[in-house]
Order: structure tokens, then sequence, then C-alpha cells
């Protein structure tokens, strides 16, 4: 079992920042895909960030140049820099790890941002 747990999430007026992070305890290895997500209209959850443990990433086209996803690997946690946020970045924001066929979802950290 894996057990996620997200932090950083806050209220923030529009331009501004946040670092979000989720840190994963359990059955957790490099090789395993980190990522976040939100909800999104018509969908149940579309994804912001991902990344593999050879370092490739990849970023919703609304988010690419604003939010930087990064890994430390020895405390096993990922992170998602926020930057230049958007009113349209208000949303839950999880934390997956996808271990072969399964995935496990933190309880998801709030993101705010007035305009």
């Amino acid at each position: 079992q894996v057990q996620l747990v997200e932090s950083g999430g806050g209220l923030v007026q529009a331009g501004g920042s946040l670092r979000l992070s989720c840190a994963a305890s359990g059955s957790v290895f490099s090789t395993d895909l980190m990522g976040w997500y939100r909800p999104a209209p018509g969908k149940q959850r579309e994804l912001v960030a991902d990344r593999d443990s050879g370092s490739n990433t990849n970023y919703a086209n609304s988010v690419k140049g604003r939010f930087t996803i990064s890994r430390d690997y020895a405390k096993n946690t990922v992170y998602l820099q926020m930057i230049n946020l958007k009113p349209e970045d208000t949303a839950v924001y999880y934390c997956k790890i996808k271990k072969g066929w399964q995935d496990f979802w933190g309880q998801g950290t709030q993101v705010t941002v007035s305009s």
C-alpha cells in the first residue's frame, strides 16, 4: 500500500505563486510515475503535470511555462511549483502515484486564486 499526503495549498492573488508538496510513504519506488491532477469540466480529473523516473515530464497546455514538477527521490516527495497563478487554476489538486496497473491518490489540497 501507498499513502500520499499533499500540502501547500492556500489562497493567493492572481499572479502569485504556490508550491505544492506530496509526500509518499509505503511501497514507493523511484520507477513509479508521480503526478498532479485537478478536476476539469467533463472529466473526473485532468493531468496537470507528471514526471517519470527518467525525469521525463508532461504538462497540461494550460500550465506550460507556469508550473514545474520536480521530485526528491530521497524523500519520496513530488513538488509542483506554480507561478503566475490565474483564477482558472482554482481547484483541488490531487497527487497520484502509478504503480503498475494500480493508481493511488492523495486526499487533495485546495488552491484558490482570487482575481
